[in-house]
């Protein structure tokens, strides 16, 4: 009999963990096992998590979405499960959500993704599904060619053994649709929602929207990661380069279009993106983030803009020094 995890990563949201975890609880097919990936919560989370029986929970720094989905698909994958079922906690599944993916699986390698339906409105997709805005446009059983990851998605183990883990190193926001690319276009793995399995999840924030850059910092992982989810869809990196530098300038005019605050602020912030990106820059954390949000707040903005200008123009046009010194050895 082929074996399921359920893996879920929490950063101190106790509340919003225990209501997932009970969803998972209550689900037609349970499965074999949970695993809770604690990413250093501060909050009641961690004295919880010590008082549940049925749960196998791992400690470690906060490292982000990304860092939480490494370290837990490993674990799966170390310990011989078959499939892994991943989400945030944040989100639940509705009750028969892993039964239907689980009639969905095959034997060859497929990723398989819930249906990822606004939790207050109970029908409204969260994220762009094609053409659709409500579940109850949809009369296919499956849409192919769509999956988003890690909300009530279903990863089998060869998959894994193929596209490998998720890179801790990009922290979040943006690492899922890297590792979304890895496995669909650089692995041509085929990616399907099974729209009879329903994933309750937030609404997320709109960029086209007026935003607040002091609560946003994440904007920035959005934008840097965005380069490496290029560089795994596309063959050629030079290719992956020209569209990534396309999407920042198409970032960038959106928010001198939409923006009423601070427009100069969220520029700087999305070049420092790009500048980090191409240079291979991973370095950031949300406090580093957040310390630069709060230097611009103090500084000028004409001047900040500026410089941030300078440094990405240099990443995309001189060579790094360690590209340099490579050169002339």
């Amino acid at each position: 009999m082929k074996k399921t995890i359920a893996v879920i990563v929490t950063y101190n949201r106790h509340s919003l963990l225990v209501d997932c975890i009970e969803a998972i609880r209550a689900q037609t097919i349970t499965p074999h096992e949970i695993l809770v990936v604690n990413n250093g919560s501060a909050d009641y989370t961690s004295v919880w998590l010590d008082n549940q029986t049925d749960i196998k929970h791992i400690y470690q720094e906060n490292s982000g979405s990304a860092g939480g989905y490494h370290t837990g698909i490993n674990y799966a994958y170390s310990q011989g499960y078959d499939f892994v079922w991943c989400m945030d906690d944040d989100g639940y599944p509705a009750k028969d959500a892993l039964e239907k993916l689980l009639q969905n699986t095959s034997e060859s390698p497929v990723l398989l993704n819930s249906a990822v339906i606004d939790k207050y409105d109970k029908h409204s997709f969260v994220f762009k599904t094609k053409q659709y805005n409500s579940i109850h446009q949809v009369k296919e059983s499956s849409i192919n060619g769509i999956a988003h990851p890690f909300n009530g998605t279903l990863i089998d183990r060869s998959t894994i053994s193929i596209a490998g883990l998720p890179d801790a190193y990009l922290f979040y926001k943006g690492a899922e649709t890297e590792y979304l690319n890895r496995i669909t276009e650089k692995f041509n793995i085929p990616a399907k929602t099974i729209t009879q399995s329903v994933h309750f999840h937030p609404p997320v924030i709109s960029y086209n929207k007026e935003w607040d850059l002091k609560l946003n910092g994440s904007m920035y992982f959005m934008l840097r990661n965005q380069y490496q989810a290029n560089v795994s869809k596309y063959k050629y990196k030079p290719i992956a380069t020209m569209f990534y530098l396309g999407f920042i300038y198409s970032f960038i005019f959106a928010i001198i279009k939409t923006q009423k605050s601070d427009k100069s602020k969220k520029i700087s912030i999305s070049l420092l993106a790009g500048f980090d990106a191409i240079a291979n820059n991973f370095s950031a954390s949300p406090a580093s983030i957040q310390q630069k949000i709060n230097i611009q707040y103090n500084s000028s903005s004409l001047v900040i803009l500026l410089t941030s200008v300078r440094q990405f123009i240099l990443s995309v046009f001189v060579p790094s020094y360690s590209i340099l010194q490579k050169a002339t050895s």
